[in-house]
């Protein structure tokens, strides 16, 4: 039996922030629909989908306020709109599950990571999520500090 490889890709954004502002419970896998320009852009490397979150409409999910800057070489004319919203590639049984966990009360949907698969194409991971109050939020920071010095007096011993 073959043993199956990590999937490796490359990333091209990151929504960092989102493991300290939410707690993440379900993650799903989705193609982006996009035009030239727009894939370009992306092969450079510049995308921002930190403040950006996904929402369903219309029988389908759309990527809401994520950054896509404009391709300098493409002229005026072949130009999209950098904050557009952008349909996700979703199953339908995916979506419907989506929906009903976005149903339930403080339950979101967030980007994680926007990244080229090994096939060239581009996907997004988004997450349901559930946002964390200010003292889950000190208690992750405690927690990433405490590791840190951790990690510190045992490099120091070895």
């Amino acid at each position: 039996m073959a043993v199956k490889k990590e999937s490796q890709h490359k990333a091209i954004a990151e929504n960092r922030r989102a493991r300290f502002e939410y707690y993440l419970e379900n993650s799903f896998e989705a193609g982006l629909q996009l035009t030239g320009t727009e894939v370009k852009s992306l092969r450079k490397g510049q995308a921002n989908i930190a403040e950006s979150y996904a929402s369903i409409e219309n029988d389908g999910v759309f990527l809401v306020n994520a950054n896509i800057p404009e391709y300098p070489q493409a002229g005026p004319f072949f130009q999209h709109e950098p904050k557009r919203p952008r349909r996700l590639l979703l199953h339908k049984r995916e979506i419907a599950r989506l929906a009903q966990a976005v149903e339930r009360e403080g339950m979101s949907l967030v980007p994680i990571i926007m990244y080229f698969n090994n096939r060239g194409t581009a996907k997004i991971k988004i997450a349901i999520a559930r946002g964390k109050k200010l003292y889950d939020k000190r208690e992750t920071s405690k927690k990433r500090d405490w590791n840190r010095y951790k990690a510190r007096i045992l490099r120091e011993r070895n």
